[in-house]
């Protein structure tokens, strides 16, 4: 089984998707089921709805899984193991305050050297455990050996017992802490695989440390998927750049097809640039993707939306800018050439169907030309409708051609009105409302 760990802290960012979209991929590849995990233990960081809201995501881009559960849902368990390990000598209790633990820090900063556990507590005896009466949390004893495992992608990693530390895996309130909650979870739903994104590779040598202590020997094999920079900046894709957050993205108007192309596509060799998710299940291989950081482009982004929304069934597209019409599907595609989102789309299509109000410079020609198309028959042909409206108005050149296109768009420039003029026929009345 593979699993999706997201945290219900905030917005999902592109990062937390590139990691459930190649978990799913792998899941599809391996013919492994995809676990859903909501990682929910930090209630003080937990936003309500948020978890709902990653599912909703997920389901939108298609990503299907076996189940969902909740870490806290495991809590009896992590205690349970906590307690074994105390039993048997491998973890302790530590009764050092916070601001014990943050003078060693200080302590350790002013010497230059990395802060870790000076291991006060590990030598208490069982009688001085009992007559302590005060707060503590739970800490494994660091390892006695290297900790070593290999990246799939990055190599062989090891660490040293230093490296590891004697760190804490139950809080005062005997929550689990992030290592040991996921340690102990992939290891009760049996998970074979695990992809994140690098900035956990410091974690994985807890969590196999973790494992090991509680006798669990079964291999799992890891992947840490580089991080995605911002292409304009090259610095680390963070909560402050609008487009690091998939909401955002779908509110603009991208396809989620279109953005499970690009995050697929980041640093990867792929036989196409242009693809759906179906076609990358067929071909993907993990051992593809860069061990380089991608830099995410919204400009690529766009450019790959665009052949999205032109390759789009036109009556799916209509209805994806509120109508039901293929026909509008077919005009929204005219202007893929100065609009890659649906939302831009949708902003000329709102020029369309807007009351108008005058075009400036040629007040008199317009009000004339709205009249006239309001008493106008049905006019099957471009030609045969600025013919009529010539003849009724007298109107010719740019008096025509100017204050016309304005009436029939809304704007000044754009595709050809021979080209708009036959999806809009049938909306004509609506439009000089």
């Amino acid at each position: 089984m593979l699993r999706f760990a997201p945290s219900p802290t905030g917005d999902m960012h592109i990062g937390n998707l590139r990691v459930a979209l190649f978990n799913f991929i792998m899941s599809k590849k391996l013919n492994e089921e995809l676990l859903i995990r909501i990682e929910d233990t930090d209630k003080e960081r937990n936003i309500e709805g948020k978890d709902k809201e990653i599912l909703e995501i997920l389901n939108l881009f298609s990503i299907d899984y076996a189940r969902v559960v909740y870490q806290s849902g495991n809590l009896k368990y992590h205690q349970k193991l906590a307690m074994q390990l105390m039993s048997q000598k491998k973890a302790f209790a530590c009764f050092c305050s916070d601001e014990k633990l943050e003078e060693l820090r200080e302590d350790a900063k002013k010497e230059g050297k990395p802060f870790r556990y000076d291991g006060f507590c590990a030598s208490l005896s069982d009688q001085a455990v009992l007559e302590v009466n005060a707060p503590f949390t739970v800490r494994i004893k660091k390892p006695d050996e290297n900790i070593k495992f290999t990246d799939l992608l990055k190599g062989d990693f090891d660490y040293s017992p230093f490296d590891v530390d004697s760190f804490i895996i139950l809080r005062h309130d005997k929550t689990p802490t992030y290592n040991y909650a996921c340690a102990v979870d992939d290891m009760l739903y049996d998970i074979s695989m695990i992809i994140r994104g690098e900035d956990h590779v410091s974690n994985t040598p807890k969590q196999i440390h973790i494992r090991n202590s509680l006798g669990y020997d079964k291999e799992i094999k890891h992947v840490h998927l580089p991080i995605i920079l911002n292409a304009a900046t090259g610095k680390k894709m963070s909560k402050r750049d609008n487009e690091s957050s998939v909401k955002w993205l779908i509110e603009q108007g991208f396809l989620p097809v279109a953005i499970a192309n690009y995050l697929v596509l980041l640093g990867n060799k792929t036989p196409s640039e242009i693809f759906t998710l179906e076609e990358a299940i067929e071909w993907f291989e993990i051992s593809n993707i860069s061990t380089s950081s991608a830099k995410f482009d919204i400009d690529k982004l766009r450019f790959i939306n665009r052949k999205h929304l032109s390759m789009l069934d036109d009556l799916r597209l209509s209805k994806l800018l509120g109508f039901a019409d293929e026909q509008i599907g077919k005009l929204g595609k005219l202007f893929l050439e100065e609009a890659s989102t649906l939302k831009e789309i949708k902003e000329k299509l709102d020029l369309i169907f807007t009351k108008k109000q005058s075009c400036e410079g040629f007040e008199e020609e317009t009000n004339k030309i709205m009249e006239c198309l309001k008493n106008a028959p049905f006019i099957e042909d471009f030609e045969e409708l600025k013919k009529y409206i010539t003849e009724q108005t007298s109107l010719k050149g740019k008096n025509l051609f100017k204050p016309l296109r304005y009436v029939l768009t809304g704007r000044e420039n754009g595709p050809n009105l021979s080209d708009i003029y036959p999806f809009i026929k049938n909306y004509l009345g609506e439009i000089v409302k």
